[in-house]
Protein backbone atom coordinates (compact mmCIF):
# COMPACT_ATOMS: atom_id res chain seq x y z
CA UNK A 1 0.00 0.00 0.00
CA UNK A 2 2.72 2.45 0.98
CA UNK A 3 4.63 1.71 -2.24
CA UNK A 4 1.55 2.58 -4.31
CA UNK A 5 1.18 5.89 -2.47
CA UNK A 6 4.84 6.72 -3.05
CA UNK A 7 4.58 5.83 -6.74
CA UNK A 8 1.43 7.92 -7.09
CA UNK A 9 3.10 10.91 -5.43
CA UNK A 10 6.13 10.65 -7.73
CA UNK A 11 3.90 10.42 -10.79
CA UNK A 12 1.91 13.48 -9.73
CA UNK A 13 5.14 15.41 -9.19
CA UNK A 14 6.44 14.45 -12.64
CA UNK A 15 3.16 15.31 -14.36
CA UNK A 16 3.08 18.67 -12.61
CA UNK A 17 6.53 19.48 -13.96
CA UNK A 18 5.65 18.37 -17.50
CA UNK A 19 2.46 20.46 -17.53
CA UNK A 20 4.44 23.59 -16.76
CA UNK A 21 4.98 24.94 -20.25
CA UNK A 22 5.58 28.38 -21.75
CA UNK A 23 4.16 29.59 -25.05
CA UNK A 24 5.87 32.95 -25.61
CA UNK A 25 9.31 33.45 -27.14
CA UNK A 26 12.20 35.04 -25.24
CA UNK A 27 15.61 36.52 -25.98
CA UNK A 28 18.79 36.78 -23.93
CA UNK A 29 21.51 39.43 -24.10
CA UNK A 30 24.88 38.26 -22.79
CA UNK A 31 26.73 35.04 -22.16
CA UNK A 32 29.08 35.61 -19.23
CA UNK A 33 29.97 33.33 -16.36
CA UNK A 34 27.02 34.43 -14.24
CA UNK A 35 24.56 33.73 -17.04
CA UNK A 36 26.01 30.31 -17.82
CA UNK A 37 26.19 29.27 -14.16
CA UNK A 38 22.99 30.67 -12.68
CA UNK A 39 20.49 31.75 -15.32
CA UNK A 40 20.68 29.51 -18.39
CA UNK A 41 20.29 26.30 -16.30
CA UNK A 42 17.03 27.67 -14.88
CA UNK A 43 15.69 28.55 -18.32
CA UNK A 44 16.55 25.03 -19.50
CA UNK A 45 14.89 23.40 -16.47
CA UNK A 46 11.71 25.45 -16.89
CA UNK A 47 11.65 24.91 -20.65
CA UNK A 48 11.57 28.63 -21.45
CA UNK A 49 11.65 28.99 -25.28
CA UNK A 50 14.74 31.06 -26.09
CA UNK A 51 14.60 32.29 -29.67
CA UNK A 52 17.65 34.61 -29.68
CA UNK A 53 20.91 35.03 -27.81
CA UNK A 54 22.64 38.35 -28.47
CA UNK A 55 26.42 38.51 -27.99
CA UNK A 56 29.26 40.82 -28.96
CA UNK A 57 30.96 38.86 -31.75
CA UNK A 58 29.99 36.95 -34.88
CA UNK A 59 32.17 34.05 -33.79
CA UNK A 60 30.20 33.65 -30.57
CA UNK A 61 26.94 33.94 -32.47
CA UNK A 62 27.91 31.08 -34.81
CA UNK A 63 29.01 28.89 -31.90
CA UNK A 64 25.73 29.56 -30.10
CA UNK A 65 23.76 28.14 -33.03
CA UNK A 66 25.87 24.98 -32.90
CA UNK A 67 25.56 24.66 -29.12
CA UNK A 68 21.87 25.48 -28.66
CA UNK A 69 19.26 23.96 -30.94
CA UNK A 70 16.54 26.27 -32.30
CA UNK A 71 18.33 29.37 -30.93
CA UNK A 72 19.57 32.10 -33.25
CA UNK A 73 22.83 33.80 -32.37
CA UNK A 74 22.95 37.50 -33.20
CA UNK A 75 25.14 40.52 -32.60
CA UNK A 76 22.42 43.15 -32.97
CA UNK A 77 19.61 44.01 -30.58
CA UNK A 78 17.37 45.25 -33.39
CA UNK A 79 16.95 41.80 -34.91
CA UNK A 80 15.33 40.33 -31.81
CA UNK A 81 13.58 43.50 -30.66
CA UNK A 82 11.83 43.81 -34.03
CA UNK A 83 10.51 40.25 -33.68
CA UNK A 84 6.94 40.63 -32.39
CA UNK A 85 6.89 37.03 -31.12
CA UNK A 86 9.55 37.88 -28.51
CA UNK A 87 7.71 38.98 -25.38
CA UNK A 88 10.52 39.03 -22.79
CA UNK A 89 14.21 39.87 -22.86
CA UNK A 90 16.81 38.79 -20.31
CA UNK A 91 19.83 41.10 -20.00
CA UNK A 92 23.04 40.05 -18.24
CA UNK A 93 25.75 41.98 -20.03
CA UNK A 94 28.52 44.29 -18.84
CA UNK A 95 27.11 46.55 -16.08
CA UNK A 96 28.18 49.65 -18.00
CA UNK A 97 25.97 48.54 -20.91
CA UNK A 98 22.86 47.76 -18.86
CA UNK A 99 21.21 51.18 -18.94
CA UNK A 100 21.37 51.72 -22.74
CA UNK A 101 20.28 48.13 -23.43
CA UNK A 102 17.43 48.34 -20.92
CA UNK A 103 16.31 51.63 -22.44
CA UNK A 104 16.22 50.11 -25.91
CA UNK A 105 14.27 47.05 -24.73
CA UNK A 106 11.67 49.20 -22.96
CA UNK A 107 11.29 51.52 -25.96
CA UNK A 108 10.22 48.46 -27.93
CA UNK A 109 7.55 47.60 -25.38
CA UNK A 110 9.16 44.28 -24.43
CA UNK A 111 9.17 42.90 -20.90
CA UNK A 112 12.59 43.23 -19.30
CA UNK A 113 14.58 41.17 -16.83
CA UNK A 114 17.91 42.85 -16.20
CA UNK A 115 20.68 41.83 -13.86
CA UNK A 116 21.94 44.30 -11.29
CA UNK A 117 22.80 47.06 -11.57
CA UNK A 118 20.17 48.13 -14.13
CA UNK A 119 21.80 51.57 -14.19
CA UNK A 120 24.27 53.72 -12.26
CA UNK A 121 22.20 56.52 -10.74
CA UNK A 122 18.77 57.30 -9.33
CA UNK A 123 18.19 59.63 -12.27
CA UNK A 124 18.79 56.79 -14.71
CA UNK A 125 16.44 54.58 -12.69
CA UNK A 126 13.74 57.25 -12.99
CA UNK A 127 14.38 57.36 -16.73
CA UNK A 128 13.81 53.60 -17.02
CA UNK A 129 10.60 53.87 -15.00
CA UNK A 130 9.39 56.60 -17.35
CA UNK A 131 10.23 54.49 -20.41
CA UNK A 132 8.32 51.51 -19.03
CA UNK A 133 5.23 53.64 -18.50
CA UNK A 134 5.57 55.50 -21.79
CA UNK A 135 5.96 52.38 -23.96
CA UNK A 136 3.74 50.09 -21.84
CA UNK A 137 6.28 47.38 -21.15
CA UNK A 138 4.28 44.80 -19.15
CA UNK A 139 7.09 43.73 -16.80
CA UNK A 140 10.41 45.36 -15.88
CA UNK A 141 12.33 43.74 -13.06
CA UNK A 142 15.88 43.65 -11.73
CA UNK A 143 17.89 40.57 -10.76
CA UNK A 144 18.32 41.24 -7.06
CA UNK A 145 17.70 37.62 -6.22
CA UNK A 146 17.93 37.81 -2.43
CA UNK A 147 14.41 39.22 -2.27
CA UNK A 148 13.25 35.90 -3.74
CA UNK A 149 15.33 33.66 -1.45
CA UNK A 150 13.10 31.41 0.71
CA UNK A 151 15.02 32.31 3.90
CA UNK A 152 14.66 36.05 3.24
CA UNK A 153 10.94 35.73 2.52
CA UNK A 154 10.46 33.77 5.75
CA UNK A 155 12.48 36.31 7.75
CA UNK A 156 10.44 39.18 6.33
CA UNK A 157 7.21 37.42 7.29
CA UNK A 158 8.44 36.80 10.84
CA UNK A 159 9.67 40.38 11.31
CA UNK A 160 6.27 41.81 10.42
CA UNK A 161 4.98 40.36 13.70
CA UNK A 162 7.94 41.55 15.80
CA UNK A 163 8.94 44.71 17.61
CA UNK A 164 12.35 45.54 16.19
CA UNK A 165 15.40 46.80 18.08
CA UNK A 166 18.50 46.67 15.89
CA UNK A 167 20.35 44.73 13.22
CA UNK A 168 23.96 43.98 12.39
CA UNK A 169 25.03 43.05 8.84
CA UNK A 170 28.43 41.94 7.53
CA UNK A 171 29.18 41.61 3.81
CA UNK A 172 32.85 40.70 3.43
CA UNK A 173 34.54 39.56 0.21
CA UNK A 174 37.93 39.61 -1.47
CA UNK A 175 39.24 42.27 -3.82
CA UNK A 176 37.04 43.35 -6.73
CA UNK A 177 39.25 45.09 -9.31
CA UNK A 178 37.00 44.31 -12.28
CA UNK A 179 34.21 46.72 -11.45
CA UNK A 180 32.46 49.11 -9.06
CA UNK A 181 32.08 47.35 -5.71
CA UNK A 182 29.36 49.73 -4.54
CA UNK A 183 26.96 49.28 -7.46
CA UNK A 184 27.86 45.69 -8.36
CA UNK A 185 28.49 44.02 -4.96
CA UNK A 186 27.28 46.20 -2.08
CA UNK A 187 23.98 46.76 -3.86
CA UNK A 188 22.96 43.32 -2.56
CA UNK A 189 23.19 43.99 1.20
CA UNK A 190 22.00 47.58 0.81
CA UNK A 191 18.96 46.43 -1.13
CA UNK A 192 18.32 43.67 1.42
CA UNK A 193 18.05 46.09 4.35
CA UNK A 194 15.87 48.46 2.32
CA UNK A 195 13.63 45.52 1.41
CA UNK A 196 13.37 44.23 4.99
CA UNK A 197 13.26 47.47 6.97
CA UNK A 198 12.18 50.25 4.62
CA UNK A 199 13.69 53.59 3.66
CA UNK A 200 16.97 54.30 5.50
CA UNK A 201 18.78 57.41 6.55
CA UNK A 202 22.52 57.49 7.15
CA UNK A 203 23.38 58.26 10.78
CA UNK A 204 27.11 57.68 10.35
CA UNK A 205 29.47 56.53 7.62
CA UNK A 206 33.18 55.88 7.60
CA UNK A 207 35.13 54.74 4.57
CA UNK A 208 37.93 52.69 6.12
CA UNK A 209 39.57 51.49 2.89
CA UNK A 210 39.16 52.10 -0.87
CA UNK A 211 36.14 49.77 -0.97
CA UNK A 212 35.26 49.25 2.69
CA UNK A 213 32.50 51.03 4.62
CA UNK A 214 31.21 51.05 8.16
CA UNK A 215 27.64 52.37 8.29
CA UNK A 216 24.90 53.11 10.76
CA UNK A 217 21.43 53.42 9.26
CA UNK A 218 18.14 54.60 10.74
CA UNK A 219 14.93 53.09 9.38
CA UNK A 220 11.45 53.89 10.64
CA UNK A 221 11.38 51.16 13.31
CA UNK A 222 14.96 49.96 13.62
CA UNK A 223 18.61 51.04 13.67
CA UNK A 224 21.31 48.98 11.98
CA UNK A 225 25.06 48.78 11.50
CA UNK A 226 26.74 47.43 8.38
CA UNK A 227 30.28 46.46 7.43
CA UNK A 228 30.71 46.31 3.66
CA UNK A 229 34.18 45.38 2.51
CA UNK A 230 36.26 43.83 -0.26
CA UNK A 231 39.35 43.69 1.99
CA UNK A 232 38.90 40.05 3.02
CA UNK A 233 38.78 36.85 0.94
CA UNK A 234 36.57 35.20 -1.66
CA UNK A 235 37.47 31.73 -0.38
CA UNK A 236 35.65 32.42 2.89
CA UNK A 237 33.38 35.30 1.92
CA UNK A 238 30.80 36.18 4.54
CA UNK A 239 27.30 37.57 4.38
CA UNK A 240 25.50 37.48 7.71
CA UNK A 241 22.59 39.37 9.23
CA UNK A 242 21.55 39.45 12.89
CA UNK A 243 18.23 41.07 13.76
CA UNK A 244 17.44 41.75 17.42
CA UNK A 245 13.78 42.01 18.44
CA UNK A 246 12.06 42.30 21.81
CA UNK A 247 11.30 38.57 21.74
CA UNK A 248 14.53 37.13 20.36
CA UNK A 249 17.35 37.18 17.83
CA UNK A 250 17.18 36.12 14.18
CA UNK A 251 20.36 35.10 12.36
CA UNK A 252 20.54 34.79 8.59
CA UNK A 253 23.72 33.18 7.25
CA UNK A 254 24.15 33.78 3.52
CA UNK A 255 20.75 32.56 2.34
CA UNK A 256 21.41 29.01 3.51
CA UNK A 257 20.12 29.14 7.07
CA UNK A 258 17.81 31.17 9.27
CA UNK A 259 17.66 30.62 13.03
CA UNK A 260 15.74 32.15 15.90
CA UNK A 261 16.95 32.37 19.50
CA UNK A 262 14.29 33.43 22.04
CA UNK A 263 15.28 35.85 24.78
CA UNK A 264 14.95 34.62 28.40
CA UNK A 265 11.82 35.86 30.14
CA UNK A 266 11.73 38.36 32.99
CA UNK A 267 9.40 38.98 35.92
CA UNK A 268 8.87 42.67 36.79
CA UNK A 269 12.15 43.38 35.07
CA UNK A 270 14.05 40.67 36.95
CA UNK A 271 15.94 38.16 34.75
CA UNK A 272 14.54 34.73 35.64
CA UNK A 273 17.63 33.08 34.17
CA UNK A 274 19.49 34.23 37.29
CA UNK A 275 16.95 32.52 39.50
CA UNK A 276 16.60 29.23 37.69
CA UNK A 277 18.67 27.55 34.97
CA UNK A 278 17.96 28.76 31.45
CA UNK A 279 18.35 26.27 28.67
CA UNK A 280 19.50 28.14 25.61
CA UNK A 281 17.58 27.07 22.52
CA UNK A 282 17.78 27.69 18.78
CA UNK A 283 14.94 27.22 16.34
CA UNK A 284 16.01 26.39 12.80
CA UNK A 285 13.45 28.19 10.67
CA UNK A 286 15.20 27.37 7.38
CA UNK A 287 18.27 25.40 6.41
CA UNK A 288 19.51 24.16 3.06
CA UNK A 289 19.96 20.39 3.07
CA UNK A 290 23.32 19.63 1.47
CA UNK A 291 22.67 15.88 1.46
CA UNK A 292 19.65 15.58 -0.81
CA UNK A 293 20.38 17.08 -4.28
CA UNK A 294 16.84 18.16 -5.15
CA UNK A 295 15.80 21.53 -6.56
CA UNK A 296 14.92 23.16 -3.24
CA UNK A 297 18.37 22.29 -1.84
CA UNK A 298 20.27 23.69 -4.82
CA UNK A 299 21.97 27.04 -4.21
CA UNK A 300 20.35 28.38 -7.37
CA UNK A 301 17.06 27.94 -5.52
CA UNK A 302 18.11 28.90 -1.98
CA UNK A 303 19.74 32.12 -3.22
CA UNK A 304 16.58 33.14 -5.07
CA UNK A 305 17.72 32.85 -8.70
CA UNK A 306 15.12 30.20 -9.58
CA UNK A 307 12.18 32.03 -8.04
CA UNK A 308 13.02 35.36 -9.69
CA UNK A 309 13.31 33.84 -13.18
CA UNK A 310 10.12 31.83 -12.73
CA UNK A 311 8.27 34.91 -11.46
CA UNK A 312 9.32 36.85 -14.56
CA UNK A 313 8.19 34.30 -17.15
CA UNK A 314 5.06 33.32 -15.21
CA UNK A 315 3.95 36.95 -15.03
CA UNK A 316 4.49 37.49 -18.75
CA UNK A 317 2.41 34.41 -19.53
CA UNK A 318 -0.39 35.45 -17.19
CA UNK A 319 0.14 32.71 -14.62
CA UNK A 320 0.79 34.93 -11.61
CA UNK A 321 2.09 38.30 -10.46
CA UNK A 322 4.87 38.00 -7.93
CA UNK A 323 7.41 40.63 -8.90
CA UNK A 324 9.40 41.79 -5.85
CA UNK A 325 12.03 43.78 -7.76
CA UNK A 326 10.20 46.08 -10.13
CA UNK A 327 12.00 49.29 -11.00
CA UNK A 328 10.05 51.53 -8.63
CA UNK A 329 10.84 49.27 -5.65
CA UNK A 330 14.56 50.08 -6.01
CA UNK A 331 14.28 53.83 -5.40
CA UNK A 332 15.41 53.66 -1.76
CA UNK A 333 18.33 51.41 -2.66
CA UNK A 334 19.63 53.78 -5.34
CA UNK A 335 19.24 56.89 -3.21
CA UNK A 336 21.22 55.16 -0.46
CA UNK A 337 23.99 54.17 -2.88
CA UNK A 338 24.17 57.74 -4.19
CA UNK A 339 24.59 59.06 -0.65
CA UNK A 340 27.43 56.60 -0.08
CA UNK A 341 29.03 57.49 -3.40
CA UNK A 342 28.97 61.15 -2.39
CA UNK A 343 30.92 60.17 0.72
CA UNK A 344 33.60 58.32 -1.25
CA UNK A 345 36.20 60.96 -0.39
CA UNK A 346 36.07 60.09 3.34
CA UNK A 347 39.47 58.88 4.44
CA UNK A 348 40.44 56.17 6.90
CA UNK A 349 40.61 57.25 10.51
Amino acid sequence: MIQKLIARYKQMRTLSYLRQTYQCSYAFVGMGQHSLTNLYPILHYLGVPLKYICVTSERKARLIEKKFHNVKGTTTLDEMLNDKTVKGVFVAASPSAHFPIASQVLRNGKSLFIEKPPCRTAAELDALITLQRQYASPVAMVGLQKRYAPAVQLLQKRLRAERLNSYDLHYLTGAYPEGNALTELFIHPLDLVCHLFGKPGIIACRKIAPSSYLLMLQHQNIVGTLELSTAYTWAAAEESLKVCTTSGIYRLSQTDSLTYEPIPSTLFGLPLEKVRPWKKTFEYLYTRNNFSPILSNNQIHSQGFFNEIQSFVDTIEGKRTDIKTNLTSLADTFHLMEELWAMRTLTSH
